[in-house]
């Protein structure tokens, strides 16, 4: 390493204090000094300190531009500070502009029936009014700085955001959004670009490391070695200030993890760790203190300083805070009333008529002031005009001093920060469509299944309370089937008893299956926001959450067939419990398929459990147990084939009740289920042979009268044999993965309408 840092060279941030400005080292003193602020510097890429690094340990007599890392002085506080600089030759000549123009967003409100109303009314009797969020709203976002986007709530900071993140349906959003001039296609816009949500969606059980490792083998490509990769997370592990907490799990309610602004920063890290050209960030310091969010503005700085676009929306930034953004846009109920830099704020108000007093923090002035003209009755209206006003007097200037390089080409501009290693996730090609010049995912749908499925399985292992309450349950429930039907035997009352036990079984099956509600709605927006940027395919996500599921579903089933099978007695032997066991396995199948696929419909859990326990109970009502197939009205037959439990209890039943020479009902045993069950022996022998006369069919105590075949001929189960009741119930289980494809297909969108 000392090598390394011999070749490389010059600029480089002093460690240590997270307000020290930019130095760099003169070389022939050999002392820090002050770089000025208006210098223009280059910054450099994760890739490119990661080429560089890897070039230097492979060939040490090679010369390489200048870089020059700083160890830190201090553990997680220098490790935050600590940023590399490269000479001002290296200084990239395409740099990204994002423009927008005239953004404007409008919903209807639809209200509720008003007699009283004469006009403004819908067919319905309903009146619906139009409640514009965004109006006319432009600006632009440059490379190498951040945009805050400020205002009270509802003044449409978030849908500002959204709008640019492409996260609004196009033919409900109005107005233009390009980079370099050019229209940014959706399929180019997730290649490029992150987006962090407010809430920090993460695993709880996971650690820093592992979360951001994670990310890395969902957004870079395969083509990268594991070794490379880790490297880029430790060297993002400690640009994020993480390196202290970098083994602590994130932790939840019931888990302490790491704190709400390390946590924050993770959210950042996991969005950012492909090396995006656009960063948006919805309210990031939310829920912070003041050193927190301060610190995580600084994150967002040298994300911003290495060539990147970031753009926020943001409540009420402190006074240091407010120094390190480099453009504003002030919004009220949609309209903009002020953009530009927060240098020309106390200016911009001053010829307003309402100036900054001194040592006032220009944000909480300029939000009070404007909350306090929206309470009046002219609203921000004035503000609103001036600043148009004042943006047309200061566009020639802005002009003037612009000197940036905003005629390269979008495509030229991307193939130089990928030239210079900014996206390492990807992948050009000679084709003249830029679009097609990317992948739409970094890696093939079978390396993102195994990393889903080593994600879920390593979660799932640091809670195995949660295998362990439903392993409890599945044991208690059959424990107690098998104490309750104990040596079942070849009587009308054991036939009886055996159907009751084959009914519960299989409908506990499935309300066991019940506790996968929440395991999705749990994960539904970290999917969601992992899948809107192409972290990974929809359907790798189902078949890989399908294939990990598996292991504990036999489980579960063995479980529960070995407990109850023998202790009843049930019949068949060995290949009887086999089929049993797969029975039991097929409806496990079904059941978690079908509770997946309805936490795919339904987003809340105590709405989910009352669907899943209604539709289920339905299930077993129609199941055939309560009433026979040939006395289910016509008008409700369909739903007899629809349920999830007539094929199990079927396919039991006849494993159950086919031997025709295993005999149930005897001579005897006809009176048993009858008032005459009571009377003597010697009575109801008198009457078998009064019978046999009148019948002309020699009926003896030890006739058989019924045997397992009649049973299930007056069950109705006579049109499917017990294989295709198990492959049935199997096929279910894959309908319904199907449908939650699907349903996530469609439903997961996360685009406003």
């Amino acid at each position: 390493m000392s090598g390394l840092l011999g070749k490389l060279s010059p600029a480089k941030r002093v460690a240590g204090n997270n307000d020290l400005p930019l130095f760099y080292v003169n070389q022939t003193s050999m002392e820090p000094q002050r770089c000025p602020r208006d210098t223009p510097r280059a910054s450099v890429t994760f890739a490119e300190l990661l080429m560089n690094v890897e070039d230097a340990r492979n060939d040490q007599s090679t010369t390489r531009r200048g870089l020059e890392m700083v160890s830190p002085i201090t553990s997680s506080a220098s490790s935050f500070d600590t940023w590399t600089s490269a000479p001002a030759s290296s200084i990239s000549s395409s740099p990204f502009v994002l423009s927008f123009n005239d953004l404007t967003y409008s919903v209807k409100i639809q209200k509720k029936f008003n007699p009283l109303a004469c006009c403004g009314k819908s067919r319905n009797g309903s009146s619906v009014n139009t409640k514009i969020l965004l109006n006319s709203i432009s600006g632009e976002a440059h490379e190498g700085e951040m945009m805050a986007v400020l205002g009270a709530s509802g003044s449409g900071k978030s849908t500002l955001i959204d709008a640019l993140a492409n996260r609004i349906a196009k033919d409900s959003l109005r107005g233009s959004i390009t980079l370099n001039g050019e229209v940014l296609e959706s399929r180019l816009q997730k290649v490029i670009s992150a987006y962090v949500m407010q809430d920090d969606l993460l695993f709880p059980m996971l650690t820093v490391e592992e979360t951001l490792m994670f990310s890395a083998e969902f957004r870079l490509p395969r083509s990268l070695s594991k070794k490379k990769k880790k490297t880029r997370v430790q060297a993002l592990i400690d640009q994020l200030g993480l390196r202290s907490a970098a083994k602590t799990v994130i932790g939840d309610e019931g888990h302490r993890g790491v704190s709400g602004g390390e946590r924050r920063r993770v959210s950042i890290g996991i969005d950012i760790i492909h090396d995006p050209i656009i960063l948006f960030l919805d309210e990031p310091t939310s829920g912070l203190d003041s050193t927190s969010a301060y610190m995580v503005i600084k994150v967002l700085q040298r994300i911003a300083q290495s060539g990147s676009i970031v753009i926020m929306s943001i409540h009420q930034p402190s006074y240091r805070i407010m120094g390190l953004l480099d453009r504003l846009i002030f919004l009220s109920r949609g309209n903009t009333v002020y953009s530009g830099s927060p240098a020309h704020l106390p200016q911009f108000f001053s010829e307003f008529e309402h100036p900054i007093p001194e040592n006032e923090n220009k944000t909480e002035f300029a939000l009070d002031l404007i909350r306090e003209l929206e309470n009046s009755a002219e609203g921000t209206k004035s503000l609103v005009e001036f600043h148009k006003q004042w943006r047309a007097k200061q566009a020639p200037r802005n002009n003037n001093g612009n000197n940036r390089n905003t005629n390269v080409s979008l495509k030229e501009a991307i193939t130089a920060s990928i030239s210079r290693g900014k996206l390492v996730s990807g992948a050009t090609n000679n084709s003249s469509n830029l679009t097609n010049s990317f992948q739409t995912f970094a890696n093939p749908f079978w390396i993102e299944m195994i990393v889903i499925g080593k994600r879920a399985i390593l979660n799932s292992r640091r809670q195995p309370e949660l295998l362990g309450m439903r392993l409890g349950a599945v044991m208690v429930t059959g424990i107690i089937l098998a104490t309750m039907f104990t040596n079942l035997d070849n009587s009308p009352k054991g036939v009886q008893e055996r159907l009751g036990f084959f009914a519960f079984a299989m409908s506990t099956t499935f309300y066991t299956c019940a506790e996968a509600i929440p395991v999705f709605l749990q994960e539904r927006y970290i999917f969601m926001r992992e899948t809107a940027y192409n972290a990974y395919r929809r359907s790798s996500y189902v078949l890989s959450q399908s294939i990990i599921s598996i292991p504990a579903l036999i489980f579960l089933s063995a479980s529960f067939a070995a407990t109850t099978f023998w202790a009843v007695g049930l019949a068949g032997g060995s290949s009887g419990f086999l089929f049993f066991f797969l029975t039991i396995l097929a409806s496990f199948w079904a059941g978690s398929s079908f509770v997946t696929f309805l936490s795919g419909v339904v987003s809340n859990v105590m709405l989910g459990f009352t669907v899943v326990v209604a539709i289920l109970a339905y299930f077993l009502l129609f199941s055939g147990f309560f009433i026979s197939r040939d006395r289910i009205p016509l008008y409700w037959i369909w739903f007899h084939y629809l349920s999830l439990v007539k094929y199990p209890y079927e396919g039991v039943l006849q494993n159950e009740f086919e031997d025709p020479t295993k005999c149930f009902v005897r001579g005897v045993q006809i009176f048993d289920n009858s008032p005459l069950g009571q009377v003597p022996e010697a009575m109801k022998l008198t009457l078998l042979k009064s019978m046999s006369g009148v019948l002309g069919i020699n009926v003896t105590a030890e006739t058989c009268v019924t045997t397992g075949i009649d049973i299930l001929k007056q069950q109705g189960i006579t049109d499917i044999s017990k294989w295709n009741c198990l492959w049935i119930t199997v096929a279910w289980g894959f309908f319904f993965r199907v449908l939650f494809y699907f349903t996530l297909l469609i439903g997961s969108k996360n685009k406003r309408r």
